[in-house]
Formats: C-alpha cells, structure tokens, sequence
C-alpha cells in the first residue's frame, strides 16, 4: 500500500510500466470533471472508474482484494477512510475471477485517511475496506491498474 500526495505519484512510475500512464491521463484531464462510469485508457489493461459511491461506516465497509489489477484510489469530492489488512492477515474467502475480487468478513486492521489531492494505492497484497466516509455520496476515481 501506498499513500502520498498527487504531486508525487510520478515519483511511483518505477513499480509498474501503466502507471505513467495514469500520470499523464491524471495530467491532460480534469479528474473532477469526467462523467461517472468506466473510461478505458489501454483497454483492459488499464482504466479509470469515476464513481458516486455511498460512504459508510467501519463497520459496514468491506475488506477486499484483487489477483490481477492494482487499485490507484482517488477522493474526489472529500476525505475517504481506507480499511487496510494485510492478505497474509486475512482468512481463506472465495476469489470471484470474473470481477477479479474476494470480499472478507470483519473490520480491518488500520485505517487512513486520504483527501482530495491525495492517493491510495493498493496492490494485490493489500487487503483494502474503501468507501469509509461520515458523507452520505463521496465522488471518486480508481484507476485499476493490470498487476
């Protein structure tokens, strides 16, 4: 896991060759201005999801991983919290590979806090509950990355 300023994610381009990728997409468009959905940069390889999604408590936040994409998640509209548990620290739970995800039970480990202007990037490594957020609609962006 990874959490640092948009200022700096150039600084991350060494960990996988899509991610210059996301820099230079990130600098010729406007994050806040693209209309929600999936908008595709190198096909299935890499794509950014510009979502409205429901902010929800610890509790209720789902710790999730992924075998073949990188998330590179961006608030939007405010501060989102990230759940943050280890996969070596996480049990056995079915991998749906259609949608590259396994879903855990129970609350995660650490949390952080990101705000507009800031990343979190989540390998597949990184066991991640996002979503955390005492707004009702957060407006974000996840770049999903291929592993």
């Amino acid at each position: 896991m990874v959490i640092d300023t948009l200022e700096n994610l150039e600084k991350y381009v060494s960990l996988n060759p899509l991610f210059k990728d996301v820099v230079d997409f990130i600098k010729s468009n406007k994050l806040d201005f693209i209309e929600t959905g999936k908008h595709q940069i190198k096909g299935a390889d890499l794509f950014v999801n510009i979502q409205m999604a429901n902010g929800r408590t610890k509790e209720k936040a789902v710790l999730e991983t992924h075998k073949k994409m990188i998330d590179i998640q961006i608030p939007l509209s405010g501060p989102e919290t990230f759940g943050y548990t280890p996969l070596c620290d996480l049990p056995e739970a079915e991998y749906n590979e259609e949608k590259d995800i396994t879903k855990y039970t129970g609350e995660a480990d650490t949390y952080v806090t990101c705000k507009p202007g800031e990343f979190a990037i989540f390998f597949p490594q990184d066991g991640h509950a996002p979503c955390i957020s005492d707004e009702d609609v957060i407006k974000k962006a996840i770049f999903k990355v291929l592993a």
